[in-house]
């Protein structure tokens, strides 16, 4: 079977690995992308013009849907217009793949609950990187051990959100197995507004924004006399390609909606 891929924000550095991924998928058919502006214009590679052999254009969601029926709505926008696609995808059952961050808490009940009731699959997934959610799962299990945690999270200059959903989610999934409490000496002074970084439970979370840089993480959990670090680099775009593929095959053989790509890896 053949399945239908539309994409929102495929203009973007992501979106546009992920353009290049899906059409060279065997089982996977490019028929549409969601933007914010060239409503009836197409889509060649990077470059937007009239010749209709490309992939064609939308504003609306109702419109390309009515039109092409995709399968999977892959969004990799940004924070302020990913709830109202996802939303709308899902009411329109299309299978939401999301690789855009920004997302709370309540977003994602709201979401998760809107799924269930339309029986529609679909992945929140922080990061598609395998090896960033290998990092993740492996810091959760050692923080079982090593309970004082602090993570860093490091991402190119254009990021708008922080810290990164990546290191949320981190984080997230270390409470799931570490008592919350307080780190460092309890008299503790910042001198300099924020310089402990935020705080998640006691755990630390620092995001540096620089140029040269694409998406990085490392954790450090620390014990009596060592320390361990779980680091992950992704130097390109194309580490995203293989958990996007997964995703979208994944969504189409469930019928929830879940938060994380660690959910569909052994």
């Amino acid at each position: 079977m053949t399945i239908k891929v539309a994409i929102a924000g495929a203009r973007g550095r992501l979106g546009s690995a992920a353009l290049t991924a899906i059409m060279k998928a065997p089982n996977m058919d490019l028929v549409a992308v969601l933007d914010y502006k060239y409503e009836g214009q197409y889509l060649h590679g990077t470059e937007v013009n009239d010749d209709a052999s490309g992939i064609p254009i939308y504003t609306s969601l109702e419109k390309l849907a009515a039109a092409n029926k995709p399968d999977v709505l892959l969004d990799v926008t940004d924070p302020d217009a990913v709830f109202k696609n996802v939303h709308d995808a899902i009411t329109l059952g299309i299978r939401p793949v999301v690789g855009t961050s920004g997302l709370s808490k309540d977003n994602i009940a709201l979401l998760t609950d809107l799924a269930a009731k339309n029986l529609i699959g679909g992945i929140i997934a922080p990061n598609f990187s395998i090896g960033a959610v290998l990092m993740m799962k492996f810091s959760a299990i050692a923080a079982r051990y090593l309970g004082d945690i602090e993570i860093l999270e490091m991402h190119h200059d254009n990021k708008v959100d922080a810290p990164s959903g990546t290191a949320v989610k981190t984080a997230e999934m270390i409470s799931e197995v570490r008592d919350s409490h307080r780190q460092g000496h309890p008299d503790e002074k910042e001198h300099q507004a924020g310089a402990r970084g935020a705080d998640f439970e006691g755990m630390k979370i620092h995001s540096i924004r620089l140029p040269g840089l694409l998406a990085h993480q490392q954790v450090l959990l620390g014990g009596e006399g060592e320390l361990l670090s779980i680091r992950h680099d992704s130097f390109d775009r194309k580490s995203f390609a293989p958990g996007i593929l997964m995703a979208i095959h994944n969504v189409m053989e469930r019928l929830d909606l879940v938060y994380g790509l660690e959910n569909i890896i052994d």
